[in-house]
């Protein structure tokens, strides 16, 4: 019975912080890209804007939610919710603090595994949500976007995959130990360090997976009204906006816990809550890197797109896991 309540507080507890998390996330995504452009922001609602996401809320709940006549039901209001809460059961792995008690769920030794079934059934709310609508449009939007985040969910798995052998292990909090600063002296022992490649090729298919700008294709509203979302509104469509910004927070966490060395820093073997603030802190530079490419960096072509997918990110996430498996082989320093 104490295993349960601990388990349904620290749950309770992880989905306030994210849900508060993805709607201020949104607030500072538009005060910092207003910055980035020389404007001023939202600053209206409350002091220096911070009641933004609040009004927002309070809007879109009110607002009419009108469901298409021909839509298939049961699937049309079921797709949101299959994109919302495989980014929540991501945190379920994710060693957010040193020990247990910082972590939802104990360590599972195929975490690296969850973590890549859980992104991939994302794709099956985007896919249901377009041919559930019974908008052609809508149904385009969708195969489009499910061709996207399989196609790069491939480079991603990859990346992983070089992890999991440097760390030898598929456990994250193995993942996060295997780069302890005391083992491999400083930052240096980061695998964004030894294993740049990867974090690149994470980095970059972390952009696509979450369907941001400059991979923002789902939502190219000049060529499919609103993509796979056309026919939701209300809270429906604030259902996707909150999948996406929750999404964004658990790829930079899983970023920070692959390569950046987790939850790991200076002083946390006497102080265990720095941990917690290490993490947080990291996680929060990957998401400003996310919306400073965002507001710098143009929207790509669907084909090339597809292209760096398929054509170069796949061969050199192969030719990597090759070399570094090798490398580990034969007992190089930094691999072995």
């Amino acid at each position: 019975m104490a295993v349960i309540l601990e388990a349904t507080l620290k749950s309770i507890a992880l989905i306030i912080v994210l849900l508060t998390g993805f709607a201020y996330l949104s607030l500072v995504e538009r005060k910092f890209i207003a910055r980035l452009q020389a404007r001023i922001g939202p600053n209206r609602a409350g002091p220096f804007g911070l009641l933004t996401p609040v009004a927002d809320g309070i809007k879109l709940i009110f607002k009419e939610s009108v469901t298409p006549k021909a839509a298939d039901k049961p699937i049309y209001f079921l797709a949101p919710v299959l994109v919302v809460v495989p980014a929540l059961v991501l945190f379920a792995v994710i060693p957010v603090g040193k020990g247990p008690t910082f972590q939802l769920a104990s360590d599972l030794n195929v975490g690296a595994l969850f973590v890549v079934g859980m992104m991939s059934i994302a794709v099956y709310g985007v896919t249901l949500a377009g041919w559930a609508s019974n908008n052609k449009y809508a149904v385009l939007g969708g195969l489009r976007a499910s061709a996207q985040m399989i196609s790069y969910e491939l480079g991603m798995g990859l990346a992983i995959a070089t992890v999991v052998l440097m760390a030898s292990s598929a456990s994250l909090a193995d993942i996060v130990s295997a780069q302890y600063p005391e083992q491999y002296g400083g930052v240096l022992g980061w695998f964004l360090f030894r294993q740049p490649v990867a974090a690149a090729i994470f980095a970059v298919a972390a952009f696509a997976e979450v369907a941001r700008a400059p991979f923002d294709l789902v939502e190219a509203e000049q060529e499919l009204t609103a993509g796979f979302m056309t026919e939701y509104g209300g809270m429906k469509f604030a259902l996707f906006f909150m999948g996406e910004y929750v999404k964004m927070i658990a790829v930079s966490a899983l970023f920070t816990t692959f390569f950046l060395g987790g939850w790991s820093g200076p002083f946390v073997a006497e102080v265990p809550i720095l941990s917690v603030v290490y993490f947080t802190l990291k996680v929060v530079v990957c998401l400003l890197c996310f919306i400073w490419v965002r507001a710098s960096l143009p929207r790509v072509r669907y084909d090339k797109l597809m292209n760096m997918g398929w054509k170069t990110m796949l061969p050199v996430g192969l030719a990597n896991i090759v070399v570094t498996a090798v490398l580990i082989a034969l007992g190089v320093p930094g691999y072995a």
